[in-house]
């Protein structure tokens, strides 16, 4: 099981932006590889801690996981911001700032180049109830840049392939040194050297990809799922950028999702509601046979349990509730017109609620509760 992000950095649900930023760059110091040469636990831990700080710094992601937690991001086939797609190179160069220049880069010791990171796709898949209740395993083509066959780079000549550049300052307590990426090569320490007349100025061409995306059951309308390094790619030796799939929920014709939960209308005659039916509901995955009761009441709800929508976190699902409205008749014959006549004062036709039968409000209350 996935540790939980505040514990990783040892912060409270109710941690500000300061507080996160502070706790983050304590883990990131006392674990990074530079003071841990070879010991591949505080590798992992330094991964956790950077895992962490990548979501919690973010409002949007942040509220995301508190809600949903791990399974905002990564559900249960590919996505999110685990440490399985996020490589030293990617914690650098998305928090090398963090570091205020007491650590280089991986191994580095000094910093050396950087591998830069191509820049994320974004795209809509729109899902029915029953794909979002069931999941769904989805293959959709996107265009992204790829570095053209025959592209060759060289080491750049302002950094000499470091992807630093130093500076040296006169300031009143002497002498000082400085490191800033390299403004030539952007930190990678390499150059285009030759490219196809089909590539841009970067060396890159577009390609369709079909990429497979298991969506997993639970999901709701407007959460996004990342598939890790299925983005753009970037020149010389990158990291892709990450594909963002953006959930859209399509209407059903006769569902509608609160929730975990499921509403359905049911619709019957009077005389139905009076002698007792059994009847066949739509449900998420088919028809559903319920039975009515003798005399049954317009407003009665019946709950259908672990008939909803799966929760995303694995905890159960949510349940079907059958709305009963009886149907009223507009137009009626004569026969028909005058048996309702002759019933107007039956004892059997005067309205006498029992006390257990539950008021509106109290069914609204009930189904919000």
């Amino acid at each position: 099981m996935k540790k939980d992000f505040y514990e990783i950095l040892g912060i409270s649900k109710n941690a500000d932006a300061a507080e996160i930023k502070k706790a983050y760059r304590k883990s990131a110091l006392k674990y990074h590889p530079d003071k841990n040469p070879g010991d591949k636990e505080a590798e992992e831990n330094f991964k956790l801690a950077a895992e962490a700080y990548e979501v919690l710094s973010d409002p949007n992601k942040k509220a995301k996981y508190d809600q949903y937690g791990h399974q905002a991001f990564d559900g249960s086939g590919g996505f999110g911001g685990g440490h399985g797609g996020m490589n030293m190179d990617d914690i650098f160069s998305q928090f090398g700032d963090i570091f205020g220049g007491g650590f280089g880069g991986f191994g580095g010791g000094g910093g050396g180049p950087r591998r830069a990171k191509g820049s994320n796709l974004r795209i809509k898949v729109k899902l029915t109830l029953e794909e979002i209740a069931n999941g769904v395993e989805k293959k959709v083509k996107v265009k992204r840049k790829v570095q053209a066959k025959g592209v060759t780079y060289k080491t750049c000549s302002t950094c000499n392939g470091q992807g630093q550049v130093m500076r040296v300052t006169n300031t009143i307590l002497g002498r000082m040194q400085s490191a800033s990426t390299c403004p030539t090569c952007g930190g990678s320490g390499q150059i285009l050297d030759k490219r196809p007349s089909e590539a841009d100025a970067q060396g890159m061409i577009l390609e369709d990809e079909t990429v497979s995306i298991k969506i997993p059951a639970g999901v709701v309308d407007g959460m996004q799922l990342k598939v890790s390094n299925k983005g753009n790619d970037a020149p010389g030796n990158s990291v892709p950028g990450d594909l963002i799939v953006a959930i859209e929920e399509l209407e059903h014709e006769f569902l509608k999702r609160e929730g975990e939960n499921i509403h359905f209308d049911l619709y019957i005659s009077f005389p139905e509601a009076v002698l007792g039916v059994s009847k066949d509901i739509e449900a998420i995955n088919g028809k559903v046979r319920i039975k009515l009761e003798e005399g049954i009441q317009s407003g009665k709800i019946l709950r259908l349990k672990g008939k909803g929508i799966p929760s995303i976190n694995g905890y159960g699902s949510g349940d079907l509730l059958v709305h009963v409205n009886v149907w009223t008749p507009k137009t009626l014959n004569k026969e028909q017109k005058q048996f309702f006549e002759n019933a107007l004062n039956d004892e059997h036709f005067v309205p006498s609620p029992e006390k257990s039968e539950k008021s509106f409000f109290e069914k609204v209350k009930d189904m919000f509760s």
